[in-house]
């Protein structure tokens, strides 16, 4: 720990003499050191995909979420602190209902995220409380068409055609970069994320230790189960 920093990351509303919040940089940690996540557009929707990074065989894998659905047409995955995840997934859920209540439409991708965003950075103002220790990948379909946000712990928010968050980012980013194509098909798509999780992954995929959840225009939010995932995985 640097000479003086102790003077400025007891507390998340003291800035350091450099214009930094370290809780907020402790909390980017947090998602650094959690299991790689990725999203990536394609042709008529969105995928996301997590590595579940099952460390047991003692542990029933379907207990282990990483990736929720928000809304009929939006979902999320998530790596860091899954508890801090789930809070946010049903101040999401809420939010969407809420909106759905009051304009009989469902909520636009875009306004979630903003709404999902400011909890976020309301917690980097306040003592007593501490930032989100998560990041999450929000993708959706709606009638602005199909979107990809990441969203960080200080509160900021990213749109991206294909991104990662977790341990494996670096790689899997480099690999979108060098290979990402815009309007390509389904199954294109998914096999180049699940490309990006094995490169980034110290141990083979498998269907039980992978999520993957598509959401496609016209379509609701599906998740597929252990049997799809594998017939993607065996096509690497």
């Amino acid at each position: 720990m640097q000479a003086g920093q102790m003077n400025y990351d007891r507390t998340i509303t003291v800035f350091s003499p450099d214009g930094r919040l370290f809780q907020v940089e402790y909390a980017r940690v947090a998602v650094g050191r959690g299991t790689t996540t990725a999203g990536i557009k394609f042709k008529d929707g969105v995928a996301l995909m997590a590595d579940k990074k099952v460390g047991s065989r003692l542990i029933e894998s379907n207990s282990i979420e990483k990736i929720f659905d928000i809304d009929k047409h939006v979902g999320c995955a998530s790596s860091g602190l899954v508890a801090d995840a789930r809070v946010l997934v049903d101040y999401a859920r809420y939010t969407g209902q809420v909106n759905k209540v009051t304009y009989d439409e469902p909520i636009s991708v875009d306004i979630l995220v903003k709404k999902i965003c400011d909890y976020k950075q309301a917690l980097t103002q306040y003592g007593g409380y501490r930032p989100f220790g998560t990041a999450l990948l929000v993708g959706g379909v709606d009638s602005h068409g199909i979107h990809l946000y990441e969203t960080d712990p200080s509160g900021a928010l990213i749109s991206y055609k294909a991104g990662s968050i977790g341990s494996g980012r670096a790689v899997v980013m480099e690999l979108f970069e060098e290979k990402f194509k815009n309007n390509m098909k389904m199954e294109d798509a998914v096999l180049l994320a699940l490309e990006g999780l094995k490169k980034a992954s110290d141990d083979p995929l498998t269907g039980d230790a992978v999520e993957i959840a598509v959401i496609k225009k016209g379509k609701n939010f599906e998740r597929l189960g252990e049997v799809a995932v594998n017939k993607y995985i065996e096509k690497l």
